[in-house]
């Protein structure tokens, strides 16, 4: 199916189901995806398998100089971000100067637009990394993904790297004392002769388990809204979302819900 990547270091604004007026930051290649996950959903498309070469990330100095151009245009605009989001093609906090990206962004927002929330949208593989933690306790919106509490399920629909374990991702989400928001992305169907499924009561059940655990400050729970490189995925109904939201509130959390 159609999927894209973003092809310039810093893209939008766009209006974000979640986080508003959104100023994204791609860390990654623009002509292709570097992630630790493949995920059956992404709207990046997959993981390539191999590369000819190493792939090129922007420089900490490339990101910063366009993210001041592109603020200062918006500002001369009229126009201010609710939101700063590392996203954009694969895992962000793969990238080896992230720490010190984190630090220039913080001072771009305060100085140009001091009311912006700075967002990572990640998926809790780097938490091992010391100066990934310490870069993300930094910003306002530490958004983890959490797919599932069961380790086959993650490996059906995120297939990570043979070396994931999620008691270890578990475990590192824990340590952020509930400074971390949980985003769970919700789907059916079928891929590669499995069903997929990770609205069942067993799958809710374990899944609200690690929430109690995590004590995350929130949690955003949204479901396939883009083509996805995985044929055969069906995206699961608002009422459906409202109800496990509602199940979420009822054990202390907040929930933020995207159809």
């Amino acid at each position: 199916m159609s999927t894209f990547l973003f092809d310039q270091i810093i893209f939008g604004p766009v209006k974000s189901r979640r986080l508003g007026v959104s100023l994204g930051v791609n860390l990654l290649p623009t002509d292709s995806k570097v992630c630790s996950f493949d995920c059956i959903y992404c709207e990046c498309g997959w993981t390539p398998k191999k590369r000819q070469q190493k792939a090129v990330l922007p420089t900490r100095e490339l990101v910063k100089q366009k993210m001041h151009e592109k603020l200062s245009e918006m500002i001369g605009n009229n126009e201010f971000p609710d939101v700063i989001t590392f996203a954009g093609n694969g895992e962000p906090t793969l990238h080896p100067e992230f720490e010190g990206i984190i630090d220039d962004t913080i001072e771009l927002r305060n100085q140009l637009t001091p009311n912006a929330r700075i967002a990572v949208l990640s998926n809790a593989t780097m938490l091992h990394k010391p100066g990934i933690v310490r870069a993300l306790l930094k910003v306002e919106d530490n958004i983890q993904k959490l797919d599932s509490a069961f380790e086959e399920t993650i490996r059906k629909i995120d297939c990570p790297a043979s070396n994931f374990r999620l008691v270890e991702v578990v475990k590192n989400l824990k340590s952020f004392n509930g400074k971390v928001i949980i985003q769970t992305l919700f789907l059916k169907g079928n891929h590669k002769e499995e069903v997929i499924d990770n609205t069942t009561e067993e799958e809710l059940t374990g899944w609200m388990k690690l929430i109690t655990e995590i004590k995350p400050s929130q949690v955003m729970i949204y479901t396939i809204d883009r083509d996805t490189p995985a044929a055969g995925l069906e995206k699961v109904k608002l009422q459906e979302l409202e109800k496990i939201a509602e199940r979420v509130r009822a054990i202390g959390f907040k929930v933020q819900v995207s159809g």
